[in-house]
């Protein structure tokens, strides 16, 4: 598969073709808003059911999966791959920063809207566990491939010391007035575990979190803002019962 010929979701055969920034398959017709990058690794331990997630059946073109052996070789291949507008189904958080890698190079200001109950802003030196799910944010920032001031983090509540001093020194929250002020477009990060634990099935809940209808118009206002170039979403079981959710709250950003 490449960027410009994808595997139809509906009649499943590759004959879903890039057109302007989505797909139509010339054999029944279907048009998608995206192409869809499954990326079934989780950077840490005991993460195997958030890979096993990212073949959950969303309804969109499969352009590629990025099964590499190293988060380096992965974020490397994924930015390659990327279609025009990337829908990216991960194991983990690490499968944005291949994700925004690449759409960065692209040109332009690119903003990111980091939606997840955890800041994912630790380094191999905070992190409590040493789980590299718990820093792509930070990888993202310390190699400057986005500016802090281009970047909001929506519904964190379980941050570790080190995260709250970093945020606070690099003058973080969520605002997405601020975040998406002047820029090109935008990347959002959608760890399902941003929603409450009875919203859906993720891999590492927390609660007080807000419910689906919250988070479709957080992501409505997202895409009113800016253009979306591109969307991730990750943290999550392979349960049947999450398509649904996860497909309302893509429909919501305009996918």
């Amino acid at each position: 598969m490449s960027a410009l010929r994808a595997r139809c979701p509906d009649c499943r055969t590759l004959t879903a073709v890039a057109v302007d920034s989505g797909y139509q398959c010339h054999s029944c017709g279907r048009e998608y808003a995206a192409g869809l990058v499954r990326v079934p690794r989780a950077w840490g331990k005991g993460g195997e059911a958030m890979a096993e997630a990212a073949f959950l059946p969303l309804p969109y073109p499969e352009t590629a999966i990025v099964l590499q052996s190293s988060l380096v070789e992965q974020t490397a291949a994924l930015a390659e791959r990327l279609p025009v507008r990337p829908l990216v189904a991960g194991g983990c958080c690490c499968a944005h920063v291949g994700a925004v890698r690449g759409l960065a190079a692209r040109g332009g200001r690119l903003a990111v809207v980091w939606l997840d109950a955890h800041g994912d802003l630790n380094t191999p030196d905070t992190s409590p566990s040493g789980n590299e799910w718990g820093m792509p944010l930070r990888m993202l920032l310390d190699d400057a491939v986005v500016a802090p001031e281009d970047v909001a983090l929506v519904g964190a509540r379980n941050l570790d010391p080190p995260e709250y001093d970093y945020i606070a020194a690099m003058g973080i929250d969520d605002s997405l007035e601020r975040a998406l002020a002047g820029v090109d477009r935008a990347y959002v990060a959608l760890d399902l575990d941003v929603l409450d634990p009875f919203a859906a099935e993720m891999f590492m809940p927390e609660p007080n979190g807000p419910g689906a209808g919250e988070l479709e118009t957080i992501l409505r206002d997202v895409a009113a803002r800016t253009s979306l170039a591109g969307l991730g979403v990750t943290g999550m079981l392979p349960k049947a019962e999450n398509v649904p959710i996860v497909v309302r709250l893509l429909a919501a950003a305009g996918f």
